[in-house]
């Protein structure tokens, strides 16, 4: 019997190549960051969360791989489930952009101190957003997905390289941004003129959570679900913080929605993401009011996609299975006149496509879950979007032969997590098994997601 792994030799020659890029990167200025750039949920830059990658896009740190010391280990699969990269902004959100834009030009109601950025905003900022964008990728997205082929091919040279680009399998979300991003993906892998692209379109394992009965009506479509985001909308923080942004823009106190206070802080955001700009709509909010607002956007995170509701991550039953059938069929045993194990698994997805998954995991659960009413006593909590799944999040399962048998790490965002309830940072792949035996042996989608339609609050939190 032989294992099918890849020869000592080469993987000691992958090895030597990890430790002489460990310290490779490079040091050139920091842009102009906002002060608040940290803080948008979801709509994060990856940057934000490595801010090294601010001084060399291509940095990689190969002390994050932690197989045992004591142990010879060799990475031989690994399975990446990727956000897509920097978009534009959806269609709901432009119109809001061109309202904010109107209002903010037309609709002063009283006088403020003029100050440089605030003339910017309402005189020479141009509103160049359209209708026709609707969350498409743009250009930084695609370096996104590119760059992070490429450190990843840096980290895992005997499982990405060129020679392998053929045996890796790419599964994506069918949104056109989520195509674009294992385009670009494969682009970052092969590094040539004409890149071959081979992926397979797969909504039911991206895009699970359309599928699932139980989630579009207990969640998606029940507006009781989503209590805790309406009340902290409305709630004493928020309103503080839109009342001062209004005064700021010297608008009347009403004419600035909560939604339109949301758009201005996502302009900046979006500056940021696609053209790299330091944009003057990121001066209306300094930091506490940055907190707020990204406050907000955890509690919608956290009750629509995560922890709040138990169907949202039971949802993502098939991706899980999918994983682990991968992981089971590349760590298995095989004959000397077998084909080797399959290299990677590339699966492209959304931000929706992570969370539930990460949650299914038990990954980010606070012991006190975030609500309208506990915003001062949440400043240590994990569960923060923006640090989770920023543009480009990924959630990579490393497969690693060792002498005890296969290991398995977990990287998100391309730094250490450890499983929950399991001590080593790459323990055992039985152990990781063992620990999710319920999931494993259960999680049955068609069941949990047609079975029990408009399932309640996860009243385990």
């Amino acid at each position: 019997m032989s294992s099918g792994f890849p020869p000592r030799n080469s993987l000691l020659v992958a090895a030597l190549s990890l430790v002489l890029t460990r310290f490779s990167c490079g040091s050139q200025p920091v842009p102009d960051v906002p002060h608040i750039a940290a803080y948008f949920g979801t709509k994060t830059r990856y940057e934000e969360v490595n801010p090294h990658l601010l001084r060399d896009v291509l940095c990689v740190n190969s002390s994050v791989l932690k197989p045992p010391p004591s142990e010879r280990c060799s990475p031989v699969h690994i399975t990446a489930v990727i956000r897509h990269g920097s978009r534009f902004p959806t269609v709901q959100n432009i119109r809001r952009i061109h309202r904010l834009s109107q209002l903010v030009r037309t609709g002063r109601d009283t006088e403020t101190t003029e100050t440089t950025w605030l003339t910017d905003i309402r005189s020479r900022w141009e509103n160049w957003y359209t209708e026709d964008m609707d969350g498409q990728l743009v250009m930084k997205g695609r370096e996104d997905l590119r760059n992070l082929a490429r450190r990843l091919s840096a980290l895992f040279p005997a499982l990405l390289s060129e020679e392998n680009v053929r045996r890796i399998s790419v599964r994506s979300s069918s949104k056109h941004r989520c195509v674009s991003s294992a385009e670009a993906f494969q682009e970052g892998l092969q590094r040539r003129s004409e890149v071959q692209y081979s992926h397979r379109v797969d909504d039911e394992l991206m895009r699970f959570f359309e599928r699932c009965r139980g989630y579009v009506e207990g969640v998606e479509k029940n507006r009781t679900a989503l209590l805790e985001v309406e009340r902290f909308k409305h709630g004493e923080e928020m309103e503080a913080v839109r009342k001062r942004v209004a005064d700021t823009l010297g608008l009347h106190h009403h004419s600035l929605t909560a939604d339109l206070l949301e758009a201005a802080f996502f302009l900046c955001s979006y500056e940021l993401s696609i053209k790299s700009l330091h944009s003057p709509w990121c001066y209306l909010f300094d930091e506490d009011a940055a907190k707020v607002l990204q406050y907000q956007s955890d509690l919608k995170q956290y009750w629509k996609r995560s922890h709040g509701h138990m169907i949202s991550g039971l949802s993502s039953c098939p991706l899980f299975h999918h994983v682990f059938r991968t992981l089971d069929k590349a760590g298995r045993p095989r004959r000397s006149t077998e084909a080797p194990p399959e290299p990677a698994s590339i699966l492209v997805g959304h931000a929706e496509t992570l969370l539930p998954l990460l949650s299914l995991l038990g990954l980010f659960k606070d012991e006190t879950p975030p609500t309208a009413s506990n915003y001062h006593t949440q400043h240590g909590r994990s569960f923060r979007s923006s640090l989770i799944v920023p543009y480009a999040a990924n959630l990579i399962f490393v497969l690693y032969d060792c002498q005890r048998g296969p290991r398995l790490q977990l990287l998100l965002n391309e730094a250490p997590v450890r499983f929950p309830g399991l001590e080593e940072d790459a323990p055992l792949y039985r152990d990781v098994r063992a620990t999710y035996r319920h999931l494993l042996d259960g999680c049955d989608f068609h069941r949990e997601c047609e079975g029990r339609p408009g399932r309640g609050p996860n009243t385990e939190l």
